[in-house]
């Protein structure tokens, strides 16, 4: 009789530890962002960015694929190839439901040589270019290594690095940080960073050859063994391009200046050329971050106020061609798409603008 009581009292505390492990919270691998989680926020969303997003032609480029598909987690089960191109056709069609236009490289596991990715991007009539990635750790990290980066091409100092490009990296970097709830990294503050701590002077060869703004993004690293658990589900690659969808439709949202020549304004007197452009914004004009730099080097010019007007006057001795380039920021901090031209002066000294 004892026995038998001891054996009920044995099982009773087995089933009460049972069903108490089991009633523990399971930690998710994800949280949901709130105007994510059901479809009818999602579309409210997607509806409210649309005005921001219609008609603008979007390039996206999913690394990697085809004959590269070395890049790989320690047990080879998530390819960085695969997760770049799912998180790519979801930020498409997320793109594409709020009216944008969409140009990828591939849709596909196939190849598409490097060099091609960016020419095909700069003839396509895309005005932002988007490299979708995952990282690896470099010498110094290990498997346990994980943030969220985005790179811009070269550093502020170098005459080839556009704040346009930094711009479209900084918000882009936030929303997605933020919905994979990564950090950012240490080396970095905002975990935006130039392509040139990776490869000194030279940067991504996607981003050193494109001519629109653009982008480079490092979602996480598929060889963490926290993401190993996350990168090949494919709800939370759809999680991951909805970060980056909303983070450029911010972008758009917060606008940017326009640049337009005024061919009436452009002469050469007395070997003095003159020359006066309009900046268009909505938000008003920023007029401590206009920059104008001809042949390379930063000039001087004037600004008027109530027009907008940028004017130039500066000394031409010989003929040649004359690169000019224009930079200039909103009020809400974007800059302008990158304005480059050139100045072409002949042998009679006549003088035009060209592209």
């Amino acid at each position: 009789m004892r026995k038998d009581i001891f054996i009920k009292i044995g099982t009773l505390l087995i089933v009460i530890f049972l069903v108490s492990c089991s009633s523990k919270p399971i930690i998710p691998l994800y949280e949901y962002p709130t105007d994510w989680k059901n479809i009818n926020e999602r579309e409210k969303t997607i509806l409210d960015y649309s005005k921001y997003l219609y008609g603008r032609k979007i390039f996206l480029d999913p690394g990697h694929g085809g004959e590269d598909r070395k890049n790989k987690n320690s047990k080879g089960d998530v390819i960085e190839a695969d997760v770049n191109l799912r998180v790519a056709l979801d930020l498409k069609k997320y793109l594409e439901s709020a009216g944008a236009l969409v140009i990828i490289s591939r849709d596909k596991d196939t190849t598409v040589q490097l060099g091609y990715r960016s020419e095909w991007s700069n003839k396509s009539g895309a005005e932002i270019f988007i490299s979708i990635h995952h990282n690896a750790p470099g010498k110094t990290e290990d498997d346990f290594t994980n943030y969220t980066s985005t790179y811009y091409h070269a550093k502020e100092t170098d005459y080839e690095y556009e704040p346009s490009d930094h711009d479209i990296a900084r918000y882009i970097e936030r929303d997605l940080a933020y919905v994979m709830g990564n950090p950012g990294g240490l080396g970095s503050f905002d975990g935006t960073y130039s392509d040139y701590n990776i490869y000194p002077g030279e940067g991504f060869s996607v981003l050193r050859k494109k001519n629109i703004p653009g982008v480079l993004v490092e979602c996480a690293f598929h060889t963490s063994h926290f993401e190993e658990l996350r990168l090949n589900n494919e709800e939370f690659n759809q999680i991951q391009a909805w970060g980056i969808f909303r983070g450029l439709a911010k972008y758009y949202h917060a606008g940017k200046p326009e640049i337009d020549f005024l061919p009436d304004s452009l002469r050469l007197d007395n070997n003095i050329l003159n020359a006066s452009f309009v900046l268009k914004d909505s938000v008003g004009i920023n007029s401590k971050t206009i920059q104008v730099y001809f042949n390379k080097e930063e000039k001087e010019f004037t600004f008027d106020k109530t027009t907008n007007v940028v004017s130039l006057k500066i000394e031409i001795i010989n003929p040649g061609t004359y690169p000019l380039r224009i930079i200039a920021a909103n009020k809400n901090g974007n800059h302008s798409f990158p304005y480059r031209k050139n100045i072409i002066v002949d042998d009679s000294l006549k003088v035009n603008l060209t592209d």
